[in-house]
């Protein structure tokens, strides 16, 4: 279900004028009750951390928390509803955003004006969809309700769905304002909109600023960057009554873990997903971390699992087809952690992008060098990379550097390019008349005059961090948890946006800063390490397996050549290369993500799209 929903139709009376009528619930699934409110109402619905207000001429509702509550109107102790309104008569909508920090979304209707204000957390931590028609409007925590309001259309978004169904997971979200279906918007992160008599109204009430970066010596912002982040886990914690910790074997979820053991000076406890494939498991990084800094460390063997079944199970808790297979994993620990009763799950999202974590990020802080004139830094990097990170199929010399620099670089001071390479490989397996991919140019912003900040910015606003954020709130919400990523804290990206890229790349080393700060609070086997295996799962597997056929039989069945979205020819033979690829071990590039993202649209498309949801007459 919804965990906040809402409607504003038109008013009986008809002296009352537009918008008048109450708020109506609505619930994720069909059939379902509606439970009319007085004028201005909302509905609050579902699991997790919201609350609803009625005051001063204003009713208001949140879902999540704010982080700084204490520094708010009434204090901790007041409600964050309550918090709100008073912010909002003391300096209006848009200026009371710019006080409050936390991961919500926020309703309040002025009863006085008739106006309706919806905001989303500056990351978008927590999604939020609305759409209207001739009659009403209508917001959710999830876009399914909102098919079940007369008027609304049940199309699909086209574009969406050929994206998922034939390029890389990181161009799904590149459209933020869209969903997968035609007739409903997502409020983008960082955006309020305005519903009053004059219409509909979309900005943005935070955006990154092009600011002069640090100057001070890395052991002054180190320090600064320590307390920066201890500051970020400490909010959350405050709001956590029994939390458990994600725990992989990498810089990020171990140093909000270690950073929650600094705080409170008590082991933590922490949970980890575990394969018997070596490929992805990091069972072997993380028990070094466990004996210092761990309680209880729970591993969570994703195993034995029908993957049919269980990708259904997801794609009916998330609305959506799920991006990536590594949130299958984290759909199974999240069922197994609140079983045992936590009521928080801690992440490291958001650790990668401000601190140059992935290994694409060598090639944008190569362009920066470059564009520098840093010629021997230039080189010694390019050494240091192919030294530090070589691989046998993702190659990493100085031939590989130049050809990613031409690729994926332009010639203005920190232009990113598209991949076209990631970006259309798997096109030939989508049918043009469905949706012709071609026509779709992906958006890249350039708000810096850096390479490295362009494409870090680029993941957390466009392509990796708003699906990873959408899939960890649905899993959670699911399970009843709620979850909280401190990395997300929008005062540490504000602070890592002006810190230099030779403090988090230097000598083929990434997250140079966030390792310099977690000195005496990380173990120094975890806080040294270079290599990473990175969060994923062995999908490859999964899909050469006896799941196989059950996709072969799905593929080649009527229905699915009836939606004309794939070329069943195409599809047929990406499975039998992948197989091949799998089995005999060759050193090539499988194909376990395009396979992820047809099993999941398909599933998606019979168990979502096939079903609408229908709301009774009250």
């Amino acid at each position: 279900m919804a965990r906040i929903a809402g409607y504003l139709g038109e008013g009986r009376d008809p002296s009352a004028g537009r918008w008048a009528r109450g708020m109506v619930q609505l619930m994720a699934g069909g059939p379902v009750s509606v439970s009319e409110f007085q004028a201005g109402a909302f509905a609050a619905a579902g699991i997790g951390r919201r609350d609803a207000v009625h005051a001063s001429g204003c009713t208001a509702i949140v879902d999540g928390a704010f982080s700084n509550a204490n520094e708010l109107p009434g204090g901790a102790d007041a409600s964050a509803a309550a918090q709100l309104i008073a912010c909002y008569r003391q300096r209006g909508f848009v200026e009371a955003l710019t006080q409050i920090a936390g991961d919500y979304v926020v309703a309040l209707f002025d009863e006085e004006d008739r106006t309706l204000w919806l905001a989303r957390d500056r990351v978008g931590v927590r999604p939020l969809y609305y759409t209207s028609t001739r009659d009403g409007f209508a917001f959710a925590s999830r876009p399914n309700p909102l098919r079940a309001v007369d008027g609304v259309s049940k199309d699909v978004n086209r574009r969406y769905v050929a994206a998922f169904a034939g390029s890389h997971y990181r161009y799904i979200d590149n459209v933020p304002d869209e969903s997968p279906f035609a007739a409903i918007r997502q409020l983008p992160a960082a955006s309020y909109l305005k519903l009053d008599r004059h219409g509909i109204n979309v900005r943005s009430h935070w955006s990154l600023a092009d600011l002069p970066g640090w100057t001070d010596v890395e052991d002054v912002l180190a320090e600064r960057y320590r307390a920066l982040l201890l500051d970020a886990v400490d909010r959350r914690l405050r709001s956590a009554r029994k939390p458990i910790f994600t725990l992989s074997g990498g810089m990020d979820s171990s140093s909000v873990l270690a950073c929650a053991v600094q705080l409170t000076g008590t082991q933590q406890e922490a949970v980890s997903s575990v394969y018997y494939d070596k490929t992805y498991d990091e069972s072997d990084d993380i028990k070094g971390f466990v004996k210092e800094k761990v309680s209880r460390w729970q591993s969570i063997p994703i195993e034995g699992f029908d993957l049919f079944d269980t990708v259904r199970s997801m794609v009916r808790a998330h609305d959506e087809p799920v991006a990536t297979a590594t949130w299958l994993s984290h759909f199974l620990l999240t069922r197994s952690v609140a079983e045992q009763g936590y009521d928080t799950l801690f992440g490291g999202l958001g650790g990668d992008e401000l601190n140059a974590g992935e290994y694409e990020y060598f090639i944008f802080n190569f362009a920066d060098l470059r564009s520098q004139g840093l010629s021997a830094d230039l080189e010694h990097e390019i050494s240091a990379w192919a030294r530090h990170h070589d691989h046998p199929i993702y190659r990493k010399d100085r031939a590989a550097a130049m050809n990613h620099l031409a690729r994926l670089t332009g010639p203005r001071p920190g232009e990113v390019l598209t991949d076209r390479e990631r970006l259309a490989r798997y096109y030939p397996a989508v049918c043009a008349p469905y949706y012709d991919l071609e026509q779709f140019t992906p958006a890249l912003d350039h708000p810096f005059a850096s390479w490295l900040k362009n494409r870090t910015y680029q993941d957390i606003f466009r392509e990796t961090a708003p699906c990873c954020l959408r899939a960890e709130d649905r899993n959670c919400e699911a399970a009843g948890l709620a979850h909280a990523d401190p990395f997300f804290d929008h005062r540490l990206i504000e602070f890592m946006f002006r810190v230099p890229g030779s403090m988090k790349i230097r000598d083929g080393v990434t997250k140079r800063l966030l390792r310099e700060a977690m000195k005496g609070i990380l173990p120094e086997e975890t806080r040294t390490r270079i290599k990473k295996t990175g969060w994923n799962a062995p999908a490859h597997l999964w899909f050469n397996g006896p799941a196989v056929d059950q996709l072969l039989d799905l593929v080649n069945s009527r229905a699915f050549s009836d939606r004309g979205i794939y070329d069943v020819k195409t599809v047929n033979r990406l499975i039998e290369e992948h197989r091949k690829i799998v089995s005999g071990g060759l050193p090539r590039d499988n194909h376990m993500m395009f396979l992820w993202q047809l099993l999941n649209l398909e599933l998606w498309f019979q168990d979502v799209v096939d079903r609408v949801p229908k709301i009774p007459p009250a």
